[in-house]
């Protein structure tokens, strides 16, 4: 037993490893979005983050624990806090960097931006707590209760980190300005820490590591954001169509999702949306209004297309993304009303809410970076999707796939689990790209698929071929983005 007082009170310790981890997850969820625009945001990169800063935080237990019986921790804890601080301030300029220059790079550029980006940040921080843990034990009879409340308090702030950024952080500010702020907050929680602590080294070390800081902060600030506004799950852009005047793309993280005219809404840019058109065109009679749900809004460009084509349509779109809307509107020109209705939320949620038999057109545009969302994939959907439309009504689905097309045959599995007939429309040529699933509870009005333009139209028996040996998507086994090929 030691009668020396502890370093640091418990409060104080609780508080700085509560800090400490929190900061750790909020990087974390932060980093995600700052890496979407130049890797995409699918399963596998996510993994690789989720995956790399775990081992960051794997690291910083081990070389924290090794320092912290190597060195004098009074003078340490207040270099780890400026210094992870630093590291995050570092974490935006070193992202577009190497975003920049890996870009499109999938998985393995997910990898290695994080592993540069995020796991030193990570490793130095979580090195705080084994280091808080040392200096708080003076009794070994009292060891485990020191180490059990200091692993809570650390959980504890992982959890706050977790929830505050998705609740607060995220909607309220853009992500190059959260990670300053914590990053700032840091390296004044490390000066504060030295200060206290009243060492002169630890002191001169951490005043300048924050005047490093100010110089990254400000780097941040000048570099930019590659987003014109940060939506609550996307960074998205609108790009002018350098050959058509009225032209503008809306770009989301790094795909092309939407193109609008904003002087002509009945031109269709590219293929997969001309082909929904198409059989939007062959479905009625010329000119009959018709009642549609449209899954995902983006651009909103076919909602405006049935507006301008069929007057007296009526529109409900199910967009999750509410800033996405605001800025479509603001930017894209979009004009809803009692004849064009935007629902916000989770598609999922929100069709089951729409009437049985209420509309004679659904459309399924809605991704997560390159695939469909998974739960809006599923045998369990399409049935909602049925039971919305009315007897005879026609969903179609865009599908982005490649190569095997793994994906495309599993989700015509899918739809032909559900519905009466099932055609398939795609480019000619070489297979991949968008294709496009159209589906019914009674056979397709003749036209509905052959009438695409530019396209091959492939019927039930050519797509029951195609998806023979593929399982459909269901809830419990839906495992969409490992489907999509590559």
């Amino acid at each position: 037993m030691s009668t020396t007082p502890p370093a640091l009170t418990p409060a104080a310790a609780a508080g700085l490893v509560f800090a400490a981890s929190g900061a750790v997850l909020v990087l974390e969820i932060l980093g995600i979005r700052l890496l979407a625009p130049y890797v995409g945001l699918t399963l596998e990169t996510t993994t690789a983050i989720i995956g790399t800063v775990l081992a960051g935080i794997a690291a910083g237990a081990a070389l924290g624990g090794r320092a912290a019986d190597a060195l004098d921790g009074r003078r340490l804890l207040p270099v780890l806090l400026a210094g992870g601080g630093v590291l995050a301030l570092a974490t935006v300029p070193l992202v577009r960097a190497l975003g920049a220059a890996l870009q499109g790079g999938g998985d393995p550029a997910a990898l290695a931006i994080t592993l540069f980006a995020l796991f030193p940040s990570a490793t130095v921080l979580s090195a705080v707590t084994p280091v808080v843990a040392k200096l708080q034990l003076r009794d070994l009879d009292a060891t485990g209760s020191v180490v059990g409340r200091l692993s809570a308090w650390a959980t504890a702030g992982a959890l706050v980190g977790t929830f505050a950024t998705g609740f607060v952080l995220v909607p309220l500010l853009p992500t190059d300005v959260a990670v300053l702020a914590v990053g700032g907050a840091l390296v004044a929680l490390g000066v504060l820490t030295a200060l206290r602590g009243r060492d002169r080294r630890a002191a001169s070390v951490t005043v300048k590591l924050a005047a490093g800081a100010l110089v990254l902060g400000g780097g941040t600030l000048a570099t930019g954001t590659p987003c014109d506004t940060e939506t609550t799950y996307h960074c998205a852009r609108v790009v002018a169509d350098a050959e058509r005047a009225s032209g503008r793309t809306l770009v989301l993280e790094d795909l092309r999702h939407s193109y609008v005219d904003l002087a002509d809404p009945r031109h269709l840019e590219f293929d997969y949306v001309r082909w929904i058109g198409d059989a939007i065109d062959a479905m009625a009679p010329s000119r009959e209004p018709l009642d549609a749900v449209f899954v995902g809004g983006g651009g909103f460009t076919l909602p405006r297309y049935l507006a301008a084509t069929r007057p007296g349509s009526r529109s409900r779109v199910l967009e999750v993304d509410e800033p996405l809307v605001d800025l479509v509107r603001e930017r894209l020109g979009l004009r809803t009303g009692p004849a064009l209705q935007v629902r916000i939320g989770d598609a999922r949620i929100t069709l089951g809410r729409e009437p049985a038999g209420s509309a004679g057109l659904v459309v399924g545009d809605a991704f997560g970076a390159r695939s469909v969302p998974w739960h809006l994939a599923t045998v369990e959907f399409a049935r909602e999707i049925r039971r919305v439309l009315r007897p005879g009504g026609v969903y179609a689905l865009n599908v982005i796939d490649q190569g095997p097309l793994a994906l495309l045959r599993a989700q015509a599995a899918t739809l032909a689990t559900v519905f009466a007939d099932v055609a398939l429309v795609d480019q000619p040529g070489p297979d991949g790209g968008n294709l496009v699933l159209l589906a019914s509870d009674a056979p397709l009005a003749p036209g509905v698929a052959s009438t695409a333009r530019g396209a091959r139209p492939l019927d039930r028996a050519a797509v029951l071929r195609l998806a023979a040996g593929a399982d459909p998507l269901t809830d419990d086994d839906a495992p969409a983005d490992q489907l999509l090929s590559r």
